[in-house]
């Protein structure tokens, strides 16, 4: 089985996002970079499936500036995954782009039975590159996927619906599937895999070779939330508490 888990490069959670001069974009300046959480999830059942199914291998393939997008194909080589893809790409590409370029990437290396990707990233929330591939492969596509089971060509899946319930669905392989929190729990890489993650060559393709005229739509501006108001303490007891509280949302919020 060839199996291919889609990475994106995503800004740490905890780094504070500043704009550009012209809020035309977000100042990467000393920006940490980590893989997308939930791209974690797909690296973490590839490797899995790897592991149960002898002959198996596992790919993981990124677009971006190669010299800063590799960092998280060497994360997921150290994780178990055999050989690392990178699209590069100094353009601000949008989701089609993207799906374009990467689709024709594992069309390049020859297709896939299986591709693995995050339901979303935390940095756009876009949730739309893997269903953009999906169509390209002319492949079938779940999201939110939560279980995995691999029988022949045939996958069963359970994904997770609004109220809490679950969906399940069984695909012919090959497929395309994007991983939510709760597949499984994925593991950190070992001392021994980052060792041998760095001496690893990975594979280098041009986005624009790939598919030219990819979509390059872009956003003009940018603008930060408000910040929050502080948050008032009402003293007193219960009953002045409520009395306060009340002026407070008919003369201040104007709620009332």
């Amino acid at each position: 089985m060839k199996i291919f888990v889609g990475i994106k490069q995503v800004p740490d959670t905890e780094t504070k996002i500043k704009l550009l001069p012209n809020a035309a974009g977000v100042d990467l300046t000393g920006v940490k970079f980590v893989v997308n959480p939930y791209d974690e999830f797909a690296i973490e059942e590839a490797v899995k499936i790897k592991e149960k199914n002898p002959g198996t291998q596992v790919f993981a393939i990124t677009l971006g500036p190669k010299q800063r997008v590799s960092e998280v194909l060497r994360t997921a080589l150290a994780m178990g995954c055999d050989e690392g893809v990178v699209v590069n790409s100094n353009s601000e590409l949008d989701n089609l782009g993207v799906a374009k370029a990467l689709a024709a990437a594992i069309k390049t290396e020859g297709g896939c039975d299986l591709l693995l990707l995050g339901k979303l990233a935390i940095d756009d929330n876009g949730s739309s590159v893997g269903p953009m591939i999906a169509e390209l492969l002319g492949a079938p596509h779940i999201s939110v996927v939560s279980k995995l089971e691999l029988t022949g060509t045939t996958a069963k899946v359970e994904r997770d619906i609004e109220g809490g319930a679950k969906e399940i669905f069984e695909v012919p392989l090959p497929c395309v599937l994007t991983a939510n929190k709760g597949l499984n729990m994925p593991r950190y890489a070992s001392l021994p895999g980052i060792m041998k993650a760095k001496k690893k060559v990975l594979k280098e393709y041009e986005a624009e070779t790939l598919a030219a005229g990819v979509c390059k739509s872009k956003a003009t501006a940018f603008t930060l939330p408000d910040d929050k108001t502080a948050v008032k303490m009402i003293a007193g007891d219960a009953g002045a508490q409520a009395q306060e509280l009340a002026r407070m949302l008919r003369d201040e919020a104007k709620v009332l």
